[in-house]
């Protein structure tokens, strides 16, 4: 595929989807989205989830780097609701985050407009309701931004371009998910697995050609292995780095990631099959899925390829091989490899442990001991009009302590331009998926055990890659560098939902004591005003 018709296609698929634009060097689109119940049979029962407009998953975002979005959404539900953007920046905007720190949600019968740029950013992201249990129901969807014509990309222009959204489900409906964990209990292990809201989808192709698979986990709490039968993957992007391409059979995907692939249809003409099946788990559920050949006359058969046969330390051993490509550009035009993250010194070291307590006889998640509540006023809108009670800055610390686990709606302040090493310190026997808004880091190592100082040997300072959610391996740590150059009130929380609902999460006060719109936008003129904040003007 040229470049023109590249650049025509890209066109095509947004004047499919019924936007409007208009002409400007970063050109605005504009949607509409209406949130409602619906009734669909996922696994063989009917249950209510959460259609936007009319559609489960939701409607699938294609946009080009820069792109301004405008997206009016409409709460026809019975609760309030609110869209976060997995891995979208949001640059100086945290007002746009879509979060309950940042936001207040869109109550029943209202709608609210989000305002934001796909700043400086190539890749395949997500979308999904962070109130409540709400993404259980549904109400995701994907969120692709091509590169501009006038930046290169590594690899040849692909024949086709599919998005495949898998993810444990529930048969429960999210409201009983909620009752549950308010009771105290964990989240169940999940009744199956879905690959773009359904248990059948066929990709079809042309023998000879290659296709880009776009791979996201939206689950809440299940990692998967993907593979294709007869077929090699080539890693080429994960979550908007651009990564050495190694050939992979089967690739693991934890909670909140995204990785794209090109896969050459090189086999014989016949149908194959796509597997996506849960890991680490004794029970494994599987998802599959048909890669067509357009001139098959083979219906697909014989055993789904097998899923690697070890576990964990495979599973790490495979995420060291992920390296950025240096030479390549992303969004922008100088290469990736021109920002030297391992030549920095790092301005603080913040060591984050996570675990699972029990405060007032129920089960919490904390981090350094501490389980996060929502206030009724985002702490972005407290910080904003000096409202005082509603959050603190010194209950959570920067280094694991001992004593009674705590609850408080936890801010952690750190200076705009710091350049942090964050550790991950996993004292559990289950994988944890870490995921930051507003920002990516670089995942500078994997280890087992307890990190310490001494671990820094390990680091790879030269071609990790930067991303926006990193997992984190049973009893073992990861450690993640990152300069904070995104002002705003950000959102650090566990992926797996039901420990970020149940405390597994904070925010990061990223600021500059001198108010400057080169430092972060003013607040939306539009902006939603609740708890403390209702009556201050905007």
């Amino acid at each position: 595929m040229g470049k023109a018709v590249m650049l025509q296609w890209v066109i095509g698929v947004l004047a499919l989807l019924g936007v409007s634009q208009v002409d400007a060097e970063d050109p605005y689109f504009y949607y509409t989205w209406t949130v409602t119940y619906g009734t669909r049979s996922i696994l063989g029962v009917p249950q209510q989830v959460i259609l936007i407009n009319d559609q489960f998953p939701g409607p699938k975002l294609e946009v080009v780097t820069n792109n301004n979005i405008v997206l009016n959404l409409i709460n026809k539900l019975d609760q309030p609701f609110l869209l976060t953007w997995n891995g979208i920046k949001q640059r100086k905007n945290s007002w746009q985050d879509g979060v309950l720190g940042t936001n207040c949600p869109i109550p029943p019968n209202s709608n609210h407009t989000y305002k934001f740029q796909a700043k400086d950013q190539i890749g395949s992201y997500t979308y999904f309701p962070s109130t409540l249990l709400h993404k259980a129901a549904g109400g995701f969807g994907a969120l692709n931004i091509y590169h501009r014509s006038v930046i290169p990309i590594p690899y040849g222009y692909p024949d086709g371009d599919f998005t495949l959204l898998i993810g444990d489900w529930y048969k429960t409906s999210h409201k009983t998910l909620q009752q549950s964990l308010d009771s105290g209990k964990p989240l169940s292990f999940p009744d199956g697995v879905l690959i773009n809201g359904q248990t059948q989808s066929t990709f079809s192709g042309e023998q000879g050609k290659t296709y880009m698979f776009r791979i996201s986990n939206v689950g809440l709490s299940t990692s998967f292995n993907f593979r294709i039968q007869g077929h090699t993957m080539k890693l080429v992007e994960v979550e908007g780095s651009h990564v050495v391409q190694n050939l992979y059979d089967s690739l693991d995907v934890h909670v909140g990631q995204s990785l794209a692939v090109l896969v050459t249809l090189n086999q014989p003409p016949k149908d194959y099959y796509i597997v996506a099946s849960t890991r680490f788990s004794k029970t494994v559920l599987t998802a599959t899925a048909m890669l067509h050949y357009s001139n098959s006359q083979t219906p697909v058969s014989g055993p789904l390829p097998a899923a690697p046969a070890f576990q964990f330390h495979w599973s790490m051993q495979q995420a060291r091989t992920y390296r950025w490509n240096l030479t390549s550009n992303a969004a922008r035009p100088n290469p990736q490899g021109s920002f030297h993250y391992g030549k920095i010194t790092p301005t603080k070291t913040i060591v984050l442990a996570n675990s699972a307590s029990f405060i007032n006889g129920k089960l919490r998640y904390t981090v350094n001991g501490v389980s996060y509540v929502n206030s009724d006023t985002p702490p972005k809108l407290a910080d904003y009009f000096n409202i005082p009670g509603v959050f603190t800055m010194d209950s959570i610390q920067g280094l694991p302590s001992g004593g009674a686990a705590t609850v408080a709606t936890s801010v952690m302040p750190v200076s705009l331009h710091d350049f942090l090493e964050v550790v991950f310190q996993n004292n559990e026997n289950t994988l944890q998926s870490w995921h930051l808004d507003g920002y990516d880091f670089w995942v500078v190592g994997f280890g087992s055990g307890q990190w310490n100082p001494h671990k820094r040997k390990t680091y790879n300072l030269v071609d990790a890659l930067t991303r926006h959610t990193t997992q984190v391996y049973p009893n073992s740590w990861t450690a993640v560098l990152i300069s904070m150059d995104n002002q705003g009130m950000w959102n650090l929380r566990s992926a797996a939902w039901g420990r970020q609902y149940l405390g597994q999460q904070f925010y990061l006060r990223v600021f500059d004591p001198v108010r400057s719109l080169t430092n972060e936008y003013d607040i939306p003129s539009n902006v939603l005003l609740c708890g403390k904040a209702l009556g201050f003007d905007p």
